[in-house]
């Protein structure tokens, strides 16, 4: 043992009168060697007095000469008060110059080596307030920095995400290892309201008149007691009357059955989190009169937690029996159904499914092997048809409930087939502040930021919980919470109408996907007709198009053909142009043949040939003129013939077109 808890022994053993170093020990171990905070275990709280408190009427503390960064806003003296549950102790005063960040400490205790100053950023709903506070302050210090901030009493203030949580308002801060900066949030119970945060609000009012049951099992005598208490009696006035009835001074005395935020025996009944009919256990703490066997025991103890401390008491003398070991000491320690620090959700749950069988058995939901988001898709975000509700049962180990909740509720073979048959069920354990956090923030990213702070104020004595989520509309959304206070028709009667209301919402919401499939169908179908149309357009204009081509380039190779035609036509008539003989004059004789030649459109063509020229030369002539015969009749006035279908070498005087005669074309 080192040379600074052999210190704190000594001291402890001083200020409790406790002889026995192996029950000082586990006083000690239990309150993590906090000193103050092992007294106060042990020694009745109404009967502590120290010995430096014997003569000292008043504590004088050292008034800080700076000014304030965030005075309290009162008047020049601020009356406090520190609370516990729903009594309050006398009211301390804070001077007007100290500031509500950083609280004052005792002259004889302030070290300028070894006290650090924390800072605190606490949130609060939607709020964040920012302190500061040394080491050597007490998180009973801390509250009521928070008191004089925001008026909530300490003892409705519960901070979550500690690195290491205090036993007791009592608890030095410096003994908890905390870092320099921390992040707590600030909770507070359910039925108080914003700007009601007195004690005297009404729900608590009735609680402090009300009558509480405790049905107590005292397993050191196998007796059972039923006592009545008022609400307004403290958690120290029950144990007292226990020790009257058996004999278990409260230093010795081991509940079980109280909640696990209870850290201070101060608190009334009604703000402690039980149940107006509450079972309970007690027992004696027995101990070793030996010294080296206690050290055995608790090295046994706290081999898995502090090997530090294990370090420590193996210097203790290890020559003892078989006999020495004690047998009640229970080293198995449960398995948490997630460990600690989870990095991957999908392993986690996975982790969770099959602990929770080692733990409560076969007999429970079949629990969903993916992340949360994944649960949500597989539930909620299908075809309405296809949807089911989402169970999200969150388990707590702290919580008296759990035991219960598991074997009895979730094993009923009803609660059984109404889960499996209607919803997707998916567990988390929030026992760990880490996988809360982690929870949390699955939470806002998957379900929105209103739904984590719902599950963020779901106080641990009313866990476990199960979260009904459904689909409706077009938003996913928390239905109803079920806590872990209920019987098991209640269960059932929530989860029937849960189903009620989910069944009534799918079928309206598959009536509407049916019709909009059906106007989908309809539209779909349109669409199709409206395609093939524009495709036999389509088809249509390609075929006229391509029609068109084929014309144009059938009028190209008409109009080519014609051309080359024309060409051969004109190069004819030329080369019959340029044999053709000239057109003899009047004066030449009297051997000249006068034709006129009547066109076709109805115009008259005079010319003079030779009239011992032959037929040749006037065909050669029209030929010239554009009227070949190949496309023109030649026909003669008298008698009517065909000039064409004669001898060309036949003269015009033989055909008596001397000295003049008329013919007419005509088109073939």
């Amino acid at each position: 043992m080192s040379e600074n808890r052999e210190e704190i022994l000594a001291d402890f053993q001083a200020c409790t009168g406790i002889e026995d170093v192996g029950e000082a020990i586990y006083h000690l171990e239990e309150s993590n060697w906090d000193l103050l905070a092992a007294v106060n275990r042990v020694m009745p709280q109404e009967t502590q007095t120290l010995p430096s408190e014997m003569d000292v009427d008043v504590e004088m503390i050292e008034e800080i000469k700076q000014e304030p960064t965030n005075p309290v806003k009162a008047s020049p003296d601020i009356t406090v008060v520190s609370c516990v549950g729903s009594d309050c102790s006398l009211p301390f005063k804070l001077p007007v110059s100290v500031s509500a960040d950083v609280i004052p400490l005792p002259s004889t205790s302030q070290s300028e080596s070894s006290t650090r100053l924390l800072q605190f950023c606490i949130h609060f709903r939607e709020k964040l307030i920012q302190l500061q506070l040394p080491d050597t302050g007490t998180v009973g210090d801390l509250k009521t920095l928070v008191t004089a901030q925001l008026g909530i009493p300490t003892c409705q203030q519960c901070f979550e995400g500690w690195k290491s949580y205090p036993s007791s308002d009592f608890t030095i801060l410096g003994s908890l290892g905390l870092p320099k900066e921390n992040i707590l949030f600030l909770t507070i119970p359910n039925n108080v309201e914003d700007g009601e945060f007195s004690t005297k609000d009404s729900n608590i009012a009735e609680k402090l008149i009300q009558s509480y049951t405790l049905n107590i099992h005292d397993e050191s005598q196998q007796k059972d007691y039923s006592l009545k208490f008022l609400g307004s009696k403290t958690v120290l006035e029950v144990k007292t009357d226990v020790y009257t009835l058996t004999d278990i001074p409260v230093r010795h005395q081991v509940w079980t059955g109280w909640p696990s935020q209870l850290k201070n025996d101060r608190t009334t009944l009604a703000c402690s989190g039980i149940h107006p009919v509450h079972e309970f256990t007690v027992k004696r703490a027995f101990f070793s009169a030996h010294p080296a066997k206690e050290n055995k025991k608790f090295i046994v103890d706290l081999a898995d937690s502090d090997n530090s401390s294990v370090e420590e008491f193996e210097d203790a003398s290890e020559t003892f029996t078989e006999d020495d070991i004690f047998v009640d000491v229970e080293t198995k320690r449960m398995q948490p159904l997630i460990p600690n620090n989870v990095e991957d959700e999908t392993a986690g749950c996975i982790h969770f499914a099959d602990q929770f069988t080692n733990r409560y058995g076969d007999c429970h939901p079949e629990f969903f092997p993916g992340s949360l988001d994944e649960a949500v898709k597989e539930a909620c975000l299908k075809p309405a048809k296809d949807r089911r509700l989402l169970a999200v049962y969150l388990h707590h180990d702290g919580s008296i409930l759990t035991n219960v909740f598991c074997t009895q509720l979730l094993g009923f073979e009803s609660v059984l087939q109404c889960l499996n048959n209607h919803f997707v069920v998916w567990g988390w354990d929030l026992t760990h502040e880490s996988n809360k956090l982690k929870f949390l923030g699955s939470v806002t990213r998957t379900l929105g930021s209103v739904a984590a702070m719902t599950i963020r104020n779901i106080e641990v004595e009313r866990l476990p919980a199960l979260l009904i989520i459904m689909r409706m509309r077009s938003a996913t959304e928390v239905f109803t919470i079920v806590h872990g206070n209920v019987g098991v028709s209640e269960l059932l009667t929530s989860l029937i109408q849960a189903v009620d209301v989910f069944t009534e919402q799918q079928r309206m919401e598959i009536r509407e996907e049916d019709e909009r499939a059906a106007r989908e169908l309809v539209k779909r179908e349109q669409d199709a007709a409206y395609q093939e149309s524009l495709e036999a357009d389509r088809a249509k204009e390609e075929a006229k198009r391509h029609q068109e081509l084929m014309e144009n380039k059938e009028k190209e190779q008409r109009e080519i053909q014609r051309q080359e035609v024309e060409l051969i036509k004109e190069a004819h008539r030329l080369e019959v142009k340029s044999q053709l003989p000239e057109e003899p004059q009047e004066s030449a004789g009297d051997c000249i043949a006068k034709i006129r030649f009547r066109l076709p459109k109805g115009e008259c063509l005079v010319r003079r040939f030779q009239a011992t020229a032959p037929l040749k030369v006037l065909l050669d002539f029209l030929v010239v003129q554009g009227y070949p015969p190949d496309e023109y009749k030649v026909i003669s006035s008298w008698p009517r013939k065909d000039l064409t279908s004669l001898d060309p070498k036949v003269t015009l005087q033989e055909l008596k077109f001397f000295p003049q005669e008329t013919v007419i074309l005509e088109e073939r």
